[in-house]
């Protein structure tokens, strides 16, 4: 999760880097849970970022980005683990949990 948790810093953009923590961190588990079902619903690893678009999904559109990232993070999992976890529900701790360490990530960068 890490490596997500990094990618996805690096994928905000300024505009959005001091969006309200418990919103961005929402987005980011609703992206999760809607990559996490689409392998489960057996989209093509391919097909996903297509599938969700076509979803019509609430999040800004900026979030879309990570939708690689977390594809290929998500179809390296056994699917047992993906039906017995809630990977949207943990992606959005996590991003509270991490929040301000990724908050100075992004600061750095633009520096």
């Amino acid at each position: 999760m890490i490596r997500l948790t990094l990618a996805a810093a690096l994928l905000a953009t300024p505009a959005f880097a001091a969006e309200d923590k418990q919103e961005a961190c929402r987005y980011e588990g609703q992206v999760m849970a809607a990559v996490q079902k689409a392998r489960l619903d057996r989209v093509a690893k391919t097909k996903v970022a297509e599938h969700i678009a076509a979803s019509e999904p609430t999040w800004p559109d900026n979030y879309n980005a990570a939708i690689p990232q977390m594809v290929d993070y998500v179809f390296q999992m056994k699917k047992r683990d993906l039906k017995e976890n809630d990977f949207g529900a943990l992606w959005e701790q996590q991003c509270l949990q991490t929040w301000d360490q990724r908050q100075d990530m992004l600061k750095a960068m633009q520096d």
